[in-house]
């Protein structure tokens, strides 16, 4: 506790006897109660440095009184009930209490002042810590009072609302962490240890989603592809739409779920303990079963059951117990010994964590049993290793590694059911998540997103940008620092040198570098080929909090990104490329500089070999091109051999020269 937060404390009584004499002074009749949004709660942070703004809803002409850390204000409610008191700006400090009266009194305590970042995006910034790397540890050591969590349910509207439609901030501990975005996390946390002030996060994101249903109508009112839809989104009726798809889907699944051979008169009889499974396949989990290698696998779409025998001991079989099975997609039941223990819909994020009923377990062989089902796309359980285990008391019983496998429900067809989810409209996730938001002032928003719009990267070129802007515009306190994840490599590497949707969404997202006030947190390295949720999401966050330091802090020194090519020059058959932000000089990991490619007038690029001339400049040149006019570097969906770096370890962006029409060109 700092002297300045002991000293209010001593001063706290006071405070509350002069704002006792301050309601007499100011008070009269009032007629109904005075509501708060719940951006209002214990716990909460107030962004420092920015006027204090608080409101909400009254009875017409009903007089609302404020006071916070000794400073007081009044408001009348309008015609519409609405009212908002703003306090001056306050430095970093806390905890204090906030008192709002009219005919009732509202009274929040443990509220701090500091500064408060929005995160957003999709699954990637949406992904919880514990699901990231070192999860047990991570989640026991995340007790930081100074840290406040905001989480914001999905939701989809179709007009901006006033309001969330649930939560409440709390403080930052192993219970209230585990589910919050590990990105936005060890963002926090690093703040928060360089800068000893607190911080606000405020969770919401969405996974999947497309930058456009992030952007207001006001945003896309001139935007040449979205400005039409946006403008009639207001007139679409969001509950009945929803209902109907949910009603169709509801329908279709029935009718084929009949279909599925573990299922006779509605009964589960594959999940029974004594089904005799030695004629079912070999697999091994987790895994999604298109990346099985298994043929029938390979392109199913359905259901699949899964098995498994389990051996416990007297004394592990009498424990608490439970099972994991991580993220699942996309539905899940699940029995133990015949036993259904669990289930959960639609949701392929969603951690599966069923306890399991006492007496239900034996010593000796038990049978686990989970049905997945999946109606188009991926299909399986898509967790690591150590999230698929049985807890038994203290002990582990890991559950990774070889299973019994069969089909069950075979669909020819996905899903033919178009339902209305947040990437069918623009602006419904803006209206939905971040337009309650705009009236709280904040210190700045973080942004991992983009995969979904992949595909489209050459019109992401603009429409990411007016997302920055349409944000900034909606919030009203000038250009906040706005800073985002450049994404990871994905996807088995190429053997040559191609065209790439998520090179040039990566160069997109380049681009909006050209913002005031932004920064690039690359993350070209820290993938994983065959998962499009990298876990490493500790390095993701600390590289977005460099940038935090240099763009919102002021710390210009400080070395915050990688390489960026500078100027290209042609010479002797090879190229040369200088590059800034270098720190204390290029370096390469490995015994060979690679991640470079190189084309001649036929525009065809080749593999080309690399050397370091020196601390900023690189060589770059090719048996194939005897002359060559243009380079690129880590251009691929994942150039995993990309190992140029400075001398802070950061990996350089990927760049190109020339500026030819790539695979996007012209999607829309």
């Amino acid at each position: 506790m700092t002297q300045a937060t002991m000293e209010i404390h001593h001063l706290m009584k006071q405070r509350n006897i002069k704002f006792m004499a301050f309601l007499v002074l100011v008070g009269g009749s009032v007629s109904a109660d005075v509501i708060l949004l719940h951006l209002f709660s214990d716990n909460m942070m107030f962004q420092r440095n920015q006027p204090i703004r608080i409101w909400g809803q009254a009875d017409t002409n009903e007089a609302v009184r404020v006071g916070f850390n000794g400073a007081f204000g009044t408001a009348k409610a309008d015609a519409s009930g609405a009212w908002q008191v703003e306090l001056p700006p306050m430095e970093a400090d806390g905890p204090f209490e906030l008192t709002v009266a009219g005919k009732n009194t509202l009274k929040f305590s443990n509220i701090l002042i500091g500064d408060i970042w929005v995160c957003s995006g999709q699954s990637n910034m949406e992904w919880p810590l514990a699901v990231a790397n070192h999860p047990e540890e991570e989640v026991e050591n995340a007790t930081y009072p100074g840290i406040r969590l905001f989480s914001i349910k999905n939701t989809m509207a179709t007009t901006p609302r006033a309001d969330v439609s649930e939560g409440g901030w709390v403080a930052c501990t192993p219970d209230s962490i585990p589910n919050f975005s590990a990105v936005g996390y060890f963002f926090g946390r690093f703040l928060h240890r360089k800068l000893d002030v607190p911080v606000g996060l405020v969770g919401a994101s969405w996974g999947g989603t497309v930058a456009e249903t992030w952007i207001s109508a006001e945003g896309l009112a001139d935007d040449p592809d979205f400005a039409s839809s946006a403008r009639a989104v207001a007139d679409v009726d969001l509950e009945e739409t929803m209902s109907r798809g949910n009603a169709e889907f509801a329908e279709w699944r029935a009718g084929v779920r009949s279909t599925d051979e573990g299922i006779v008169d509605g009964e589960y009889r594959w999940s029974a303990p004594d089904v005799d499974r030695q004629t079912w396949g070999s697999c091994v989990l987790p895994g999604l079963w298109e990346q099985s290698g298994l043929a029938d696998l390979a392109h199913h779409i359905g259901s699949v059951w899964f098995a498994r025998e389990v051996v416990l001991s007297e004394a592990q079989a009498t424990c608490g117990t439970w099972l994991s099975l991580g993220p699942i997609i996309d539905s899940d039941m699940a029995w133990v010994n015949g036993v259904k223990v669990g289930e959960t819909g639609r949701e392929y994020e969603t951690y599966r964590k069923y306890p399991i009923p006492p007496d239900c377990l034996k010593p000796g062989a038990n049978q686990i049993v989970v049905r997945v089902a999946n109606y188009g796309g991926y299909g399986g359980l898509w967790g690591m290793d150590r999230h698929l285990f049985l807890q038994a008391g203290t002990e582990r019983v890991p559950l990774a590694g070889d299973w019994k496998y069969r089909t069950g429900m075979k669909l020819k067809t996905p899903n033919p059911v178009k339902e209305l989810g947040p990437n069918a409209l623009p602006t419904l996730l803006y209206n939905g998540m971040i337009a309650p938001l705009v009236k709280f002032p904040i210190k700045g928003a973080i942004w991992y997103q983009g995969e979904s719009n992949a595909g489209r990267a050459y019109q992401y070129r603009e429409l990411f940008k007016r997302l920055i802007v349409d944000w900034r515009n909606q919030w009203g306190i000038g250009d906040f620092p706005f800073l985002f994840v450049q994404l990871a490599n994905f996807t088995p590497p190429d053997p040559e040198p191609v065209d790439s949707a998520w090179a040039e969404l990566r160069e997109a997202q380049d681009m909006a570098l050209a913002l005031p006030n932004t920064g690039m947190a690359s993350a070209i390295d820290i993938g994983v080929a065959d998962d499009i949720h990298p876990r490493n999401k500790q390095e993701v966050g600390r590289r977005l909090g460099l940038q935090a330091l240099q763009v919102a802090y002021g710390q210009k020194d400080l070395i915050a990104t990688g390489p960026r090519f500078q100027a290209l020059e042609l010479k002797d058959g090879a190229a040369f490329v200088t590059f800034s932000e270098t720190g204390h000089g290029l370096e390469m990991k490995g015994a060979e500089l690679k991640g470079f490619t190189m084309a001649g007038a036929d525009r065809k690029f080749h593999w080309a070999k690399a050397e370091l001339v020196d601390g900023t400049t690189v060589k770059i040149f090719s048996d194939a091109v005897v002359k060559p006019i243009a380079v690129r570097y880590a251009w691929a969906n994942n150039p995993d051999q990309a190992n140029l770096y400075n001398s802070a370890g950061l990996p350089t962006n990927p760049f190109r020269t020339d500026d030819w029409n790539g695979a996007t060109f012209g999607s829309k």
